[in-house]
């Protein structure tokens, strides 16, 4: 399938974005990151930080390719899946931000100290490549959403 599939779906919608849009995305992004970083957060804390590091990079990613995801549910889960349409993201990648997904879920909404120490190390190195990648992609393809 393609994204024009899933807007087809009612999973996506079309969306005309800025560089302001974009540079917004980044920056939260770039956030994220340095505050997953911290020592002085728990690794639960840390991991769900990083995780949104990474949704925000696919979110600017879509929002780039000329799409945001609809309301309703499933919002991660799409837009998690749309880096293999937009980036080029592969399967091993995608696989391992969903299943991060499902344990941001856990460590949210259900259970604390479920994240380990590995796994915000994991959940943070897949989402500084993600933004290598992202960054990249969008020089590439959409430079002039990075123009100042």
């Amino acid at each position: 399938m393609t994204l024009q599939d899933w807007c087809s779906s009612g999973w996506l919608l079309g969306h005309e974005t800025s560089a302001e849009e974009i540079r917004g995305m980044l920056a939260v992004a770039d956030r994220d990151l340095r505050d997953a970083a911290s020592e002085n957060l728990s690794d639960d804390w840390r991991f769900n930080i990083a995780y949104n590091a990474a949704l925000q990079l696919a979110g600017a990613a879509l929002a780039a390719a000329g799409f945001r995801v609809s309301r309703g549910g499933s919002h991660h889960h799409h837009t998690v899946h749309s880096l293999a349409h937009t980036i080029g993201a592969d399967e091993s990648t995608v696989r391992l931000l969903d299943r991060f997904r499902r344990k941001r879920n856990v460590a949210e909404y259900e259970a604390a100290g479920t994240v380990s120490e590995v796994e915000v190390a994991e959940m943070l190195g897949l989402a500084d490549d993600l933004r290598d990648r992202v960054i990249g992609w969008l020089r590439s393809e959409h430079p002039r959403l990075l123009d100042a």
